[in-house]
């Protein structure tokens, strides 16, 4: 059995998520699905972490093992041709034997874009949240960089998955303009359910005038849900970095 890992790709629109569900489609069960036809077998991935409904990915891995012996450079380019447009395999790499996507990941980054403009953007849509009103980048970077450091996040997360704890690393929390385009970047040893649209939600809060960035460390003490921010849209969320001991998964 080799174990394999999938560097990929993906816009999340039109699925509820990376896991699998019952009822709904799923960019797990969707690759899957056409893995196990180009291996010859049912395979079952493991992926680096639960996006959710509408959230994109520019990096992602996932591993699966295959006793197919179907050549590791062709196997992008077949998996590739048995799914939809919206999920790409970039990359098939053979890796150790204990190697496993989300348990082996050292951290991970996600980006959250904003497009702050008074008129709306077609080629936006589910890709990016408009915010019509100005939006002071330095005030949101400010909030932001309260984010940074060990601490408990239950302040900044939905009710859903259980954890044994809420406490988290926050390598870096930033906030940075390209014109019209806000991008909050939030680098993590993990996360918890809809972490960063609270934070990012929070961090508007501060743009907005509605708390500051000395209110932030307070709101993570008190472990208050209701004090933070909103939990903002998912279509302006994407995972962008990952850091692996592997560095060939790293790019």
């Amino acid at each position: 059995m080799r174990n394999i890992a999938l560097k990929l790709m993906y816009n999340g629109t039109a699925y509820h998520g990376w896991q699998m569900q019952r009822t709904e489609a799923s960019v797990q069960e969707t690759l899957q699905r056409g893995l196990s036809m180009v291996c010859g077998e049912r395979v079952k991935l493991t992926g680096v972490g639960r996006t959710d409904a509408g959230v994109h990915a520019e990096r992602y891995v996932a591993n699966f093992r295959t006793s197919s012996r179907i050549p590791i450079d062709r196997l992008p380019f077949a998996v590739n041709t048995h799914t939809p447009e919206d999920i790409v395999v970039r990359e098939a790499l053979e890796v150790a034997d204990d190697f496993n996507a989300i348990g082996s990941c050292l951290k991970k980054e996600y980006t959250y874009r904003i497009y702050n403009s008074r008129i709306k953007n077609p080629f936006y849509v589910n890709r990016a949240y408009f915010y019509p009103k100005k939006l002071d980048e330095a005030v949101m970077d400010a909030a932001a960089r309260a984010f940074e450091g060990t601490h408990d996040f239950r302040a900044v997360r939905s009710v859903g998955t259980e954890t044994k704890t809420t406490v988290r690393t926050v390598h870096y929390c930033r906030v940075t303009r390209r014109g019209e385009l806000l991008e909050l970047k939030v680098c993590a040893d993990g996360f918890l359910y809809n972490m960063v649209r609270a934070i990012t939600g929070t961090v508007l809060y501060a743009a907005e005038g509605k708390l500051t960035a000395e209110d932030i460390p307070k709101i993570l003490d008190s472990g208050d849900r209701t004090l933070a921010g909103p939990t903002v849209p998912p279509g302006g969320l994407y995972m962008t970095r990952l850091w692996y001991e592997d560095e060939r998964l790293n790019d």
